[in-house]
């Protein structure tokens, strides 16, 4: 988990998985109802963000703490953007696992439970709630037992050193396999780095803005005859901005 590796960067990686993963793993977002004139104009993009909200939905502040120090360790801030952090990806965890999503609830989540092959992928009984409720608390567990510390006080090098033996499931935890939790954390990340902000994370579409990804732009006429052209389009959230201002 170094800066600089063979191969593909973290920084790398995370640019290639934008096209499948600026979706993100959101749940469904709540609807409302719009009377009369709508308050915006299309293509602004300094709207009401859904990070707005204060406070932790599913996280404790401890437990917070904890996701946000992972978060910015697996996407450090750079040259090209800021770290998953600052982007907001522990806000779109904790949004996410309040949700359906939080507790596999349009999944089949009944017995029996074996374990699976790679190609049938997770057949964990554990729902994401729950992976994050033990995985952080088993975490907690080693570090202090290891160093001392949580892993929010480890230095980077050290961190570094966790989330790689994570990765290689080479830490046992308590209560949860150590590559799953891993790669639950990492899954998540990369879909709040690269979601819509609606949904918690890429702050001020912050992701969007370094790979050039215009949005949820509904209108490409202007622009579909311009082939092999950069074409600077300013990133539109689903919920809008500040060019939706109220007329009159």
């Amino acid at each position: 988990m170094t800066e600089q590796s063979k191969g593909l960067t973290r920084r790398q990686l995370l640019k290639t998985s934008a096209t499948t993963l600026a979706a993100g793993a959101a749940a469904s977002a709540q609807a409302a109802t719009v009377i009369g004139t709508p308050k915006w104009l299309p293509f602004d993009h300094n709207g009401p963000m859904h990070y707005d909200s204060p406070g932790w939905q599913f996280f404790t502040a401890e437990e917070a703490v904890e996701v946000e120090a992972i978060v910015e360790q697996l996407i450090p801030a750079d040259e090209l953007s800021v770290s998953g952090k600052d982007a907001g990806c522990a806000v779109f965890i904790d949004r996410q696992l309040v949700g359906d999503y939080g507790d596999f609830g349009r999944l089949y989540m009944e017995g029996p439970f074996t374990p699976g092959t790679p190609a049938q992928a997770d057949q964990s009984p554990l729902v994401p709630r729950e992976r994050y409720r033990i995985g952080l608390a088993a975490l907690s567990k080693y570090c202090q037992a290891t160093f001392q510390k949580n892993f929010s006080g480890l230095s980077g090098e050290q961190r570094d050193k966790v989330l790689t033996d994570l990765e290689k499931g080479a830490i046992s935890l308590e209560g949860i396999e150590a590559k799953a939790f891993f790669q639950q954390v990492l899954d998540n990340t990369m879909e709040g780095f690269f979601a819509d902000p609606i949904y918690g994370g890429n702050r001020d579409m912050v992701s969007w803005k370094m790979i050039g990804f215009p949005g949820a732009r509904y209108d490409y006429r202007d622009y579909i005859g311009l082939h092999n052209q950069k074409l600077n389009l300013t990133p539109i959230s689903i919920i809008g901005s500040s060019a939706w201002n109220k007329k009159g």
